[in-house]
């Protein structure tokens, strides 16, 4: 079947998704509503995945990609602009010096590695002098974070960082390729979960939405994987 026509209004709704490289899901349908409405093009509120799916249909050979995600603190989908043509960090590659690069990858190990998802600012702070391309001094670090979160590489709590929805999104396949042993996916949506809560029995984990959803039916939390008590505070 031949892909259904890109009109304007699918145009210009990539367009502005290209410009905020990720969008809540809320503002994606409003976005929908008034492309649709400014280029007169027939809207049906219910049909935004599908008029995304035409405009991946023809973003494909351009290797790129709409995808849904979620927000792992909220739960809330997402949609984020996705570059398939080469792994994220060759992407970022051109956006950051090779020893901002070393940092970022040394700080997503120490996130995807840790017990909850969260790299303390102390840590991190601590990579200044173990970089192999060129040592950092720690105002220089500090500079450096604040950068991947404004780009949205990273988001920062109490100074505690997290990889941003739109680096989960992204990175998803390079993270599970790359931390095979650590990187866990989600028991119950089966995406990349970074965030998340861990059975101490069986050491299945969650995303904290997913497990607040899971439980909300149970009077008693048990695992969905081993049955044993759920020990975590749900949130």
């Amino acid at each position: 079947a031949m892909a259904a026509q890109m009109t304007d209004a699918h145009r210009r709704f990539l367009q502005v998704l290209m410009s905020h490289g990720i969008m809540e899901g809320s503002e994606a349908r409003k976005l929908h509503r008034r492309c649709c409405e400014i280029h007169k093009v027939y809207y049906a509120h219910d049909k935004l995945d599908d008029f995304i799916s035409t405009i991946n249909s023809h973003l494909q050979p351009l290797f790129m990609q709409i995808r849904k995600g979620m927000s792992e603190s909220d739960g809330r989908a997402h949609y984020a602009l996705v570059n398939l043509a080469e792994t994220e960090i060759t992407k970022m590659a051109s956006d950051y010096t090779e020893n901002e690069l070393e940092l970022f990858r040394k700080t997503m190990d120490l996130i995807v590695l840790s017990e909850n998802g969260f790299a303390s600012s102390t840590d991190i702070l601590n990579l200044a002098d173990q970089l192999k391309t060129k040592k950092m001094k720690k105002k220089e670090v500090e500079q450096v974070l604040k950068v991947f979160v404004e780009d949205k590489w990273l988001s920062e709590r109490n100074g505690e960082y997290t990889l941003h929805t739109r680096c989960i999104i992204e990175m998803e396949q390079y993270i599970l390729s790359n931390y095979q042993d650590m990187a866990r996916k989600c028991n119950i949506c089966h995406s990349l979960v970074i965030q998340s809560q861990v059975c101490e029995s069986c050491g299945i984990g969650m995303h904290l939405p997913c497990v607040r959803k899971y439980f909300r039916a149970q009077t008693e939390p048990r695992c969905p994987q081993c049955n044993d008590f759920w020990s975590c505070d749900i949130p």
